[in-house]
């Protein structure tokens, strides 16, 4: 059986977007407060860089096994209730153990 994956650059341009909202959020928020330039400027004025290749190789197998979790788990409902395919309710009864337990 192929064992699928995340595509990396993929994950990288993921961090990246996050990265850049979450920075432009907390300038937005700082020239909102009349917070002193000079205060934040160290911390939102960076760019991203990139991920750590092993952080991203570790963040790419994280979220294959968290997908692939909740597949199995929504296709158990599905199976108990007798549906030949995962609904998107069967993944909404799921979600709050999934995300408890990851």
């Amino acid at each position: 059986m192929e064992e699928h994956t995340f595509d990396p650059d993929l994950v990288r341009e993921i961090f990246g977007l996050v990265w850049r909202r979450t920075a432009a959020e907390r300038d937005k928020n700082e020239n909102s407060q009349n917070v002193d330039a000079e205060v934040g400027a160290s911390t939102s004025k960076k760019k991203f860089n990139g991920a750590n290749p092993h952080a991203l190789k570790l963040s790419c197998e994280l979220l294959r096994i968290f997908v692939t979790e909740a597949i199995q788990r929504a296709s158990a409902i599905a199976e108990i209730e007798g549906s030949p395919k995962i609904e998107a309710t069967h993944l909404e009864r799921i979600l709050p153990q999934l995300l408890l337990d990851f």
